[in-house]
């Protein structure tokens, strides 16, 4: 089973319901929900929300860059007591408060997601949010007015496909555009169907890329 890191669009749970994914919820979008609540006025139990979930970010940044075995580690000796202690107060609070708030659905968003949100303690390669898959695909974002013209269905299919590879690509640190040079260039050439596995981002050797001038191809 693999591991999808999301928001909370709803959307995403049928995939988990079909046991191929676990989801990993983002909490950054819970503490944004607390935060504009404290940004409003007094607001006591968001501002106490949000120092709680201060102290979980304190200790990604403590531990950023460790190897995924120690960052596991340290978050079930310093995050866990947080998030344990964190969803018994969220409840308490729920049932003190008027249910047709903001601050109500705030805290139902953050228990009902409250597996996805602390998977990230168990398995050190998950992150604490979203934040880093976010920013590299706000420039497909901003273009998405010009993707409403990609023609058709598949078009738009085709396009996010391509935009799928470029950014897992630039994640891996694989250059974008000699790597979809090459890999046509593979495929072209005959690379087997049974072999694709070695040409997806995460896989790809860049010592063993084409010189760029036989990176060339034409369609018949």
């Amino acid at each position: 089973v693999g591991i999808l890191q999301v928001d909370g669009y709803s959307g995403y749970r049928p995939l988990a319901a079909k046991n191929t994914v676990s989801l990993a919820f983002c909490w950054s979008h819970v503490r944004r929900r607390f935060y504009e609540l404290a940004a409003a006025g007094p607001a006591p139990i968001a501002t106490e929300a949000l120092r709680r979930i201060a102290e979980l970010y304190k200790i990604e940044d403590e531990i950023r860059g460790r190897t995924h075995k120690e960052r596991s580690t340290a978050r079930q000796e310093s995050s866990r007591p947080i998030t344990d202690n964190l969803a018994p107060w969220l409840r308490e609070q729920l049932g003190l408060i008027s249910q047709k708030t903001k601050l109500a659905e705030a805290i139902r968003y953050a228990l009902s997601r409250w597996d996805g949100l602390t998977r990230f303690i168990d398995d050190g390669r998950i992150e604490i949010d979203s934040n880093t898959v976010e920013r590299s695909i706000r420039p497909i974002a901003l273009n998405r007015k010009n993707a409403l013209f990609a023609g058709s269905d598949a078009g738009a299919e085709h396009w996010a496909t391509i935009a799928s590879l470029i950014e897992t690509a630039k994640l891996n640190d694989v250059e974008p555009l000699g790597y979809l040079a090459d890999v046509l260039t593979k495929i072209v050439n005959g690379h087997p169907n049974s072999q694709l596995e070695e040409l997806l981002p995460w896989s790809y050797r860049t010592d063993k890329m084409l010189p760029i001038e036989e990176q060339t191809w034409s369609m018949p």
